[in-house]
């Protein structure tokens, strides 16, 4: 069996780093969530949503230009938007992963799975 102590995941419904873990020792190449949360939770079709407003929301403003999750939220969650809050940061968090966007605070790039606070979302820069 490998040795996969230092190995590390990103979980497919909100988009935060996942550790290894022993009572993941068995199946830890089948582990897609880091909680029973998120796996309950899942990707849904709202999520995909988030996932494309963002995308389109940056792709029509300046190359330089970002976006806060709340434009995402209010363009698909009228006066709900609110409730979308969340969402749209996983949202963000997922885009991170495929290397679409960046995350930022205060102009800098930060690791997704543990800022805190306000986040801008701009494309992805090489």
């Amino acid at each position: 069996m490998a040795d996969h102590s230092e190995s590390t995941k990103t979980c497919a419904s909100c988009g935060r780093e996942m550790q290894w873990r022993a009572k993941w020792a068995k199946n830890w190449d089948a582990v897609k969530y880091c909680s029973d949360a998120c796996r309950t939770r899942g990707v849904t079709t709202q999520d995909r949503e988030l996932e494309r407003t963002i995308l389109t929301l940056l792709a029509n403003r300046a190359a330089t230009s970002t976006i806060c999750p709340s434009d995402a939220a209010r363009a698909i969650g009228g006066e709900e938007w609110r409730d979308l809050m969340e969402p749209a940061r996983r949202a963000a968090r997922r885009l991170v992963v495929a290397g679409e966007v960046d995350i930022t605070q205060r102009g800098q790039v930060v690791d997704p799975s543990t800022a805190k606070g306000p986040i801008r979302i701009r494309r992805h820069r090489a």
